[in-house]
Formats: structure tokens, C-alpha cells, sequence
């Protein structure tokens, strides 16, 4: 599968899980004008896509590169350039789906397709956000198939943490690619 290919899919498969996982539309708040006058009005207060005043929480879409890749052991294989593209999507606050093209550490063009969550866990230092992130990777073939666990098929389910912080709707985050190594992007968020 070519990197064509695989981003139509990945861009397919966002697509068809924002049709599923979609927040149901704001109520309006307009009046009806079936009330009466003995009935006082109440309308509801407007809010923000998940109520918060941070702009990167309203923000739907991250587009992310790769900027710096380290193994976590020497081996002379290993191709620390991974030309990292990602591309997210927030269905909430805290959920989201998303899709990487990347070149994985011996040079083999390598797509990542995933669900995640992400946690602010102190609440003075909203900026900061743990991530995990779960899904399947392909593109670990030859004689690299079993560098990855579980790789049997060419296909690989693969859980990745991550740690990211936010100055305005730019990001940063150091992902951790199981005992392998470590990697620390770049991105921006999008309304």
C-alpha cells in the first residue's frame, strides 16, 4: 500500500467515525412562540463545544509532524528520521481518532490508524495533557516483521503514550514507541 493509498483510507475512515461518534447539535436559543404570558421564558446558556475557555479544547483538528527521534538502544538498522504526518480528530474533549504516515525505524513506509484519549490532569496547568493512543499499525515487513509484537499478519495492534503541552494552538508532545525509543513532535490545532 502506498502512501496515497493509505491517506485516502485514513481520511475515510475519519470521516465515516465523525459520522458516528458526532456530538448531537447545540439546542437554539431562540424563544417558541407557543409560550404563554403566565410561563417566564428560560433560555439556555450558550456554550462553547465542550464549556471550556481554552481555545485548543474547541479546536477539532491537529496536524502534527516529527522533529526529533531517539532509539532507546544503538542499532546500526535504525533510521532515526521517521518523516512523521499525523492528522487528529477531537470528537469530544477528551476522545479522538487519528492516522500517521510516518517512515518506521528502518526506513519502511508505515501507517498508524488509532483511537485515543486525552487527560488534563491538573487543572492549574491546563496547557498539559497525558495521551494514549491504540490502534494498528502496518508497514513492519521482511525481514523487520518481527521487530514489532504481535505482527504475524503485516498488521500490529499497538498501544502509545504520550505527554504534550499547548502554547495557543501550538503543541508539543514526546511520544514514547513502546521499548523502542521516543520521539517529539510538533503540530497545530485547528478550529
Amino acid at each position: 500500500m502506498n502512501h496515497d493509498t493509505a491517506l485516502l483510507t485514513v481520511v475515510a475512515l475519519i470521516a465515516i467515525s465523525g459520522a458516528v461518534f458526532a456530538e448531537p447539535p447545540v439546542p437554539s436559543n431562540t424563544e417558541s412562540s407557543s409560550t404563554t404570558d403566565d410561563l417566564p421564558s428560560v433560555e439556555a446558556p450558550a456554550r462553547s463545544a465542550w464549556s471550556a475557555p481554552e481555545p485548543w479544547r474547541t479546536d477539532r483538528f491537529y496536524l502534527g509532524t516529527s522533529i526529533y527521534t531517539r532509539h532507546f538502544n544503538y542499532d546500526a538498522a535504525h533510521d532515526n528520521h521517521q518523516e512523521l504526518i499525523q492528522g487528529e480528530w477531537n470528537i469530544t474533549e477528551r476522545w479522538l481518532v487519528g492516522a500517521s504516515l510516518f517512515d518506521n525505524s528502518f526506513g519502511q513506509p508505515t501507517q498508524y490508524v488509532y483511537g485515543g484519549y486525552r487527560w488534563r490532569p491538573f487543572d492549574k496547568l491546563q496547557p498539559l495533557y497525558l495521551k494514549f493512543t491504540a490502534g494498528l499499525v502496518h508497514g513492519y515487513t521482511g525481514q523487520y516483521q518481527n521487530k514489532i509484537p504481535n505482527n504475524s499478519s503485516g498488521i500490529a495492534p499497538v498501544i502509545i503514550p504520550s505527554v504534550g503541552y499547548c502554547l495557543s494552538r501550538f503543541c508539543s508532545e514526546i511520544v514514547i514507541f513502546g521499548a523502542a525509543g521516543a520521539m517529539v513532535t510538533i503540530g497545530v490545532t485547528i478550529p
